[in-house]
């Protein structure tokens, strides 16, 4: 096998190792919102159990790309990509992260009075959940048009964020036994939004690849 033949091969493995960690993120996410709108512990504790396979990854894919780097010396676009990877990685990392942060709080809500609000939860999930597939699927794809879908999407999520919390504020307000379940689903929502963000920085990394335009902070989307 040529040099530039077995240098591509490996630039796809690295694609296909991003490829794992997005699948066993997504499984994350999913479980510990479904943890939260079903009552389930069981599931929670699945998502706590399997941590250490993302943070096992995502070791295994930096220690990769800096292989790929010190011994090919890539140039311009496939240097590019190697460190979109890098870039990429530790985003999909950071949402695995934020899965356990929820839940945690899916394990505390089982104990806790069900409140209205709670019903708002698998909405946002799903358009998080739709964002982080997406973003994911536009780095392995190559594909700036469903990166672009996931930066319009941010803003939605923001939004329904900020109604839900109106709402749980306001059942803290009406019953103090409310306070617990409220609080722990006010941080569901945040975690589910900057899951969202994260999707987002995926998304812009795409775009510069792609495009190789800078759209972070992205007051308008680039057309």
């Amino acid at each position: 096998m040529g040099t530039v033949r077995h240098f591509l091969v490996e630039l796809e493995r690295l694609k296909h190792l991003l490829l794992q960690q997005g699948s066993l993120v997504e499984a994350a996410i999913y479980r510990s919102v479904a943890a939260v709108t079903g009552r389930n512990e069981a599931l929670a504790r699945d998502v706590l159990k399997n941590e250490v396979q993302i943070d096992r990854l995502e070791v295994q894919i930096d220690d990769f790309a800096v292989s790929l780097l010190a011994l090919q010396q890539p140039m311009a676009t496939d240097l590019r990509l190697i460190f979109a990877s890098v870039k990429i990685n530790n985003d999909l990392e950071r949402m695995g992260d934020l899965a356990v942060n929820i839940a945690h709080r899916a394990v505390s809500l089982v104990s806790q009075p069900s409140i209205g609000p709670a019903a708002e939860i698998p909405r946002i999930g799903e358009m998080v959940e739709s964002m982080v597939r997406k973003s994911i699927d536009s780095f392995i794809h190559g594909d700036p048009d469903a990166a672009r879908e996931v930066l319009a999407a941010d803003d939605d999520v923001d939004k329904l964020r900020t109604a839900i919390a109106e709402k749980l504020v306001g059942c803290m307000e009406q019953d103090s036994r409310n306070i617990r379940p409220s609080v722990d689903l006010l941080f569901v929502i945040k975690n589910l939004e900057r899951i969202a963000d994260h999707a987002t920085n995926v998304a812009e990394d795409v775009l510069f690849l792609t495009k190789g335009i800078d759209v972070r902070h992205h007051a308008e989307l680039p057309r």
